[in-house]
């Protein structure tokens, strides 16, 4: 059946309309009485004071009616203005008459034409007063008639309003219930969506504990790596340093580096065996708390489930279906952690084989950088000793006295020196005792030789071999 109220903001739109309405008739009402011409005051009765000699003398005729003459002037008088005052006529001033001749003035019927006009006036006065309490009545009657009037809209418009909040007051309730219902049903719904929630992040929690898991163990590894990698280094340079040394120093060294080595394999599998227990440790404790949140999930779901079904059995049906849905969404949610997980321990064992291909390339191409750096250290150990062995030899042949008939004679000479350019030995292969004798006292006349003062220059330029040609 189709509703044909008006909303309750309507009904209290035309309950105003009305109310204001009734108001502004009252007003205009009160206004027009005011503005209203108020009623006259009584006019001034005066007493006009008539001498006798200025009436005159009026003949009384006899009449068919029985009325007096009060009666008679009383009718006939009907003027309310103010009389006019004549101006008293002029006598002439003849001699008056004899008193016999003239008539007496009628003193009486004055006082009687006098009393008729104030009795006049009196009623005048009185049927203006009459007039001015009627009229007052009936103003006094339409302000009461507008009055009641007034209370009865206002009574209408009390019980229009008041049935107006009645009419509110039932759909306010109404819609107060109806968003009690909603609010539980909301409730009920944000209580399952925080159960949901609470589950995506008690996985993304997991997901994160094994990414943060996964790079502290590649951060681990690339650590032990750079160690690894550094200690390599710092063995391979110790072995070439060592390398130059005697067979005993050598021998030392390569003692002491196979030790650095086994205790650096061993604390490298000490820690690697505590980053194992420590990554099956995380990895057991992640299970039980992902099983731990799948068990409140479901003990959430059956709980809402039963109080769903002890409620309305269509409530059931649908916690059952929010229940799989949150099931599966958790299953789903599960497994795409679990494929998280793998796929973070994929790239992490991609990532370390990478790191171990560079770490290996690395470590050829610093093997490489070191053999080229050694050869050309050994070029320019070679460069430096040639130049020294030729310094050497002209500082030979300047002190040489060549003996007399040599031209042409040849000679070879192979000397050795001591590192601090004092001569050790010296050999010279020639036919002519002269030659080998002057050769072998020039080589010494011309000790000390200035020696270079890198090492393997100097270990080079210790063995000289020259050859002397005689021009003499």
């Amino acid at each position: 059946m189709k509703d044909f109220k008006k909303p309750p903001f309507k009904q209290k739109a035309t309950a105003a309309g009305f109310t204001i309405g009734i108001h502004v008739i009252a007003v205009v009402g009160l206004l027009y009485l005011g503005m209203s011409k108020p009623p006259e005051p009584p006019k001034q009765i005066k007493t006009v004071l008539v001498k006798p000699e200025d009436l005159r003398p009026v003949t009384r005729e006899e009449t068919e009616f029985t009325e007096t003459t009060h009666e008679n002037v009383a009718v006939e008088v009907t003027q309310t203005a103010e009389p006019s005052v004549e101006p008293a006529p002029v006598i002439p001033a003849a001699p008056p008459p004899a008193p016999a001749a003239l008539p007496k003035p009628d003193t009486a019927k004055a006082a009687l034409q006098a009393q008729a006009a104030e009795k006049a006036e009196r009623l005048a006065a009185a049927e203006a007063l009459r007039a001015e309490q009627k009229r007052q009545a009936d103003e006094a009657a339409k302000l009461k008639a507008l009055t009641e009037a007034k209370a009865q809209a206002d009574a209408k418009a009390e019980a229009a309003q008041r049935k107006i909040d009645a009419d509110a007051k039932a759909n306010a309730e109404a819609a107060q219930r109806k968003a009690a219902a909603e609010a539980k049903a909301a409730q009920a719904k944000a209580s399952a969506a925080e159960t949901k929630r609470k589950a995506d992040l008690e996985a993304k929690r997991l997901a994160e504990n094994a990414k943060l898991k996964a790079q502290q163990d590649a951060k681990a590894k690339a650590a032990l790596d750079t160690e690894k990698r550094k200690a390599d280094a710092e063995a391979k340079a110790a072995a070439a340093a060592k390398a130059h040394a005697d067979a005993k120093a050598k021998a030392a060294a390569q003692a002491k580096a196979n030790v650095d080595a086994a205790k650096r394999k061993a604390d490298a599998d000490a820690k690697n065996k505590a980053a194992a227990d420590a990554k099956a440790k995380a990895d057991a404790q992640a299970k039980a708390n992902a099983d731990a949140a799948k068990r409140k999930a479901d003990a959430d779901a059956k709980n809402k489930a039963a109080a769903d079904a002890k409620a309305k059995a269509d409530a059931q049906a649908r916690a059952n279906a929010d229940a799989a849905k949150r099931k599966a969404d958790a299953d789903a949610k599960n497994k795409a952690a679990a494929d998280a997980k793998a796929k973070a321990d994929a790239k992490a064992r991609s990532d370390a084989e990478a790191r171990e291909r560079a770490a290996e390339e690395a470590k050829a191409s610093s093997a490489k950088k070191a053999a080229e750096e050694a050869a050309q250290k050994k070029a320019e150990a070679k460069k430096i000793a040639s130049t020294a062995k030729r310094d050497f030899e002209n500082k030979i042949k300047r002190v040489w006295d060549t003996p007399t008939d040599s031209a042409g004679k040849t000679a070879t000479a192979r000397i050795t020196l001591t590192e601090s350019g004092a001569v050790r030995s010296v050999i010279v292969s020639s036919s002519d005792p002269d030659m080998k004798a002057s050769i072998e006292a020039a080589v010494r006349a011309a000790a000390p030789y200035p020696m270079p003062s890198d090492p393997d220059a100097r270990r080079e330029a210790q063995n000289l071999t020259s050859t002397f040609r005689s021009s003499n």
